[in-house]
C-alpha cells in the first residue's frame, strides 16, 4: 500500500490540471511585468525595471523575450508619436525589436525627451503631404496615433480626416514606386503595364466600336449614328473613355498591344490590377493571346469588371478569364499579345 499511496501534490503537477493552472501562473506573472512598461505612472517605480527597460530600448541593446522574429529588418512609423498613446505604443514596439520612426509637429528639446533616444524622428504636419510622404519613405508598417488637440473643425478635419488621407494615399504611392523598382526581381513585385500622365502616353491605344448583330449594326434602321466613343486626355491630366452606345447588340472598347520589357511575361503574376475612376458601371477585360504575325490564329478570352463611382482599384485573376469560344484551351499569360477594355450596356440605350 506505501508504493501504490502518492502525495496529492505530486499527482496535481504532473495532471492536466495542474499543468494548466502552473502555466497560468507563469503568463499572469509575465504578463502583469509587461504591461507595468506601457503605464506611464508605474514605468519608473523600481529602478531595476527602469535600468531594465531603458537597455532594451537603446539601439544594439539586450533583446528581451517580448522580441518578434525578424522585427529588427521592419520599420514602423508612429504617426502622433508624443500622444499618451502614441509614447506607450513606441516602447512596446521597441522593446518587440521593431526599428521605429515617429513623426512629430516639432523638434524641440521638450518633444525629444518624449522618445527614446533610438527613435528616428521626423518632423511634420499630417495635413502636409509632402512631409508625411517623406516621413513614410523607408517605413514596412504605419500606426496612427495622431489626435486635435481641440474641437475645432477644422483641426478635426486636418489630423483626423485629411491627416489619414495623406498618410495613407503616401504609403501607397511608395509602395507603388517600390513595386516598380523591383518589378521582375521579385514574385511579389508588380509590372507596370500603362499609366497615363500626359497626352502622349494614349499612343498606340485605340478606339474600336461595333455590334454583336452586324446586321442591325450595318442597317443603322433603329437609330442613326448610334455608337461613339473617345479616349481623350482632358484638361484635368486624366485620360478619359467616354461615349455613348444605342444600337441593339452594340459595344464600344479601347486595346492595345502590350509592349513588355525585355524579358518580362504575364505568366509570372497572378492577374491585373487597375486603377481607375469610375462610374459604377460593369467592363468586360479581354486579352487575346496567339502569334503576333498572324492575329487570324488568335484566341480571345474575357473577365467582367465592375467599377464604383470615384477613384478604386479593381483586381482581376488570370483565372477569372474564360475563353470566348468554349472549345480553346485555358488562358496562358505567356502568350497575351493585346489587352482590351469593353463597354456592353446591358440595356441598349445608355451613355457613360
Amino acid at each position: 500500500s506505501r508504493a501504490a499511496s502518492l502525495d496529492l501534490d505530486e499527482v496535481m503537477a504532473v495532471s492536466p490540471v495542474g499543468l494548466g493552472r502552473r502555466s497560468r501562473q507563469l503568463f499572469d506573472e509575465v504578463w502583469r511585468k509587461f504591461s507595468r512598461l506601457g503605464q506611464m505612472s508605474s514605468a519608473s517605480a523600481t529602478e531595476a525595471l527602469a535600468e531594465a527597460e531603458q537597455a532594451v530600448l537603446s539601439r544594439g541593446g539586450p533583446m528581451c523575450e517580448f522580441t518578434v522574429p525578424g522585427a529588427q529588418d521592419t520599420t514602423v512609423l508612429v504617426v502622433g508619436a508624443t500622444s499618451r498613446i502614441g509614447r506607450i505604443v513606441v516602447r512596446k514596439l521597441m522593446l518587440r525589436g521593431y526599428n521605429v520612426k515617429a513623426l512629430v509637429r516639432r523638434d524641440d528639446a521638450e518633444v525629444i525627451d518624449m522618445l527614446p533616444r533610438s527613435v528616428d524622428i521626423a518632423v511634420g504636419d499630417v495635413g502636409d503631404p509632402l512631409a508625411v510622404q517623406s516621413a513614410v519613405s523607408g517605413c514596412s508598417k504605419i500606426i496612427y496615433c495622431a489626435t486635435a488637440r481641440s474641437t475645432i473643425t477644422g483641426d478635426l478635419n486636418r489630423v483626423d480626416n485629411q491627416g489619414v488621407r495623406n498618410v495613407s494615399k503616401a504609403f501607397q504611392d511608395y509602395y507603388n514606386e517600390m513595386a516598380q523598382l523591383r518589378a521582375g526581381k521579385s514574385s511579389k513585385s508588380k509590372l507596370l503595364i500603362a499609366k497615363f500622365k500626359s497626352a502622349k502616353s494614349l499612343k498606340g491605344w485605340e478606339v474600336n466600336q461595333g455590334s454583336y448583330f452586324p446586321n442591325a449594326y450595318a442597317s443603322g434602321s433603329s437609330f442613326d449614328e448610334g455608337i461613339d466613343a473617345s479616349f481623350e486626355f482632358s484638361e484635368g491630366g486624366q485620360a478619359v473613355f467616354a461615349g455613348f452606345v444605342f444600337t441593339r447588340g452594340g459595344y464600344v472598347e479601347i486595346s492595345k498591344r502590350l509592349s513588355l520589357p525585355l524579358g518580362s511575361t504575364l505568366d509570372r503574376y497572378d492577374g491585373l490590377l487597375l486603377s481607375v475612376g469610375g462610374n459604377g458601371r460593369s467592363y468586360v477585360v479581354i486579352l487575346e493571346t496567339g502569334p503576333l504575325a498572324d492575329t487570324s490564329q488568335s484566341k480571345k478570352y474575357f473577365a467582367r469588371m465592375t467599377t464604383k463611382v470615384g477613384f478604386c482599384r479593381v483586381r482581376v485573376p488570370f483565372s477569372a478569364f474564360r475563353p470566348v469560344k468554349p472549345e480553346d484551351p485555358p488562358l496562358d499569360p505567356f502568350l497575351v499579345h493585346t489587352f482590351t477594355i469593353r463597354f456592353e450596356p446591358k440595356r441598349q440605350a445608355e451613355t457613360w
